[in-house]
């Protein structure tokens, strides 16, 4: 493994304080670019808490018929977008001033906002409560099928958190820990005021993906996809994900590239449970043995803290007349997603360059 880590200040102050905010510099940095950048904006139905309109922005740097790309994705779950864009505005910063090289023959497409309304509303799901990264699923088929969230679906709505503590205990002591996480969060496709719910049809980020992958014929090139993410495992860690099938050549690919950071939730070796419907499975769809899809997802606070967090969003959602309830509960949402301590911050971005370097090295390679 031989790549170049950019060397440049940190600064954190380019984590945007709200979804406008980050757009605004988003956009001013890729005005920056000094060769030729391509942008395609895909505008989102609904607005902002402000009356602002949301958008999802795509920018493809360097040569359209390369046949290799970098694709580095933000804001999957609206909230993440936060970090998303302060990755993507440091990334944009480091190439304008030529600190990062984008190999011959290679493009970097960065998206930003994948779920703006969710990012605009401080929330991970879009509008009408659908988590993009449960959404890549057939909705022409019977949909899947999550028993255990239907044997505790009733306790997410308890008002008593106590209560659900000790409801939560009880299922993990009868069924085991990774039981009562694929419970809770590996996907629902069944109550839509849910947590972690798939949807009834392909989302507005998923629309977003499948025309990046029919406008710049991706299928046809070597891929390196970075989906940005924040909310679990160790405080300030960026945990490589790895979703491919154990023994497939996209795990082969991310291990190469990688290294042994790699984790693999169908093994067991990462700080996340299998899932239904990820986004990933849709890049799966298009890519080749020479190219892989991780999640690098930044760490903060307990999973059980998440839970928490996130089943109190819902229930709030659930609801009317409580503006002032969701406002404050916004807070308590970017605390737990993106943590306002400049050390953690600085972890993000520092390691976000490091594995961006190992995924650009590895498709250029």
């Amino acid at each position: 493994m031989s790549y170049s880590l950019p060397l440049a200040a940190i600064d954190t102050a380019i984590f945007p304080g709200n979804y406008a905010a980050g757009r605004q510099h988003w956009l001013a940095q890729a005005n920056k670019l000094p060769s030729h950048a391509r942008c395609l904006t895909y505008p989102c139905a609904g607005t902002g808490p402000e009356g602002e309109e949301l958008f999802t922005d795509t920018l493809w740097i360097g040569p359209e018929d390369a046949s290799r790309g970098l694709v580095l994705l933000g804001g999957t779950h609206g909230i993440e977008g936060f970090t998303g864009s302060a990755v993507q505005i440091d990334q944009l910063g480091l190439i304008a001033e030529g600190r990062v090289v984008i190999p011959a023959n290679t493009a970097v497409l960065m998206v930003h906002a994948l779920t703006p309304w969710g990012y605009a509303w401080q929330r991970r799901c879009d509008a009408n409560g659908v988590d993009l990264n449960r959404n890549i699923v057939d909705f022409s088929k019977a949909l899947p099928e999550n028993k255990d969230y239907e044997l505790l679906k009733d306790t997410f709505y308890l008002a008593d958190a106590a209560r659900r503590k000790v409801a939560f205990a009880e299922f993990e002591r009868q069924h085991g820990r990774i039981a009562l996480e694929k419970a809770v969060s590996a996907g629902q496709y069944s109550d839509p005021a849910g947590p972690f719910y798939g949807g009834a049809a392909p989302a507005h980020g998923r629309r977003v993906c499948e025309d990046l992958m029919r406008q710049y014929r991706l299928q046809e090139r070597d891929l390196a996809v970075i989906d940005l993410h924040t909310g679990l495992g160790s405080y300030g860690y960026g945990e490589i994900i790895c979703d491919h099938e154990p023994d497939s050549g996209g795990a082969r690919t991310a291990s190469r590239w990688y290294g042994e950071s790699v984790a693999l939730p169908l093994l067991g070796t990462s700080s996340s449970v299998p899932k239904l419907g990820l986004l990933d499975y849709a890049w799966h769809e298009i890519m080749n043995d020479r190219s892989c899809y991780i999640t690098l997802e930044f760490g903060t606070f307990s999973t059980d803290q998440l839970f928490e967090i996130l089943l109190r969003d819902h229930q709030l959602w659930a609801q009317s007349d409580n503006e002032q309830a969701r406002l404050e509960h916004r807070k308590v949402m970017h605390r737990h997603f993106c943590p306002n301590d400049q050390a953690w911050r600085e972890m993000v971005l520092f390691r976000a360059r490091q594995v961006i370097a190992q995924g650009l090295w590895g498709v250029s390679s």
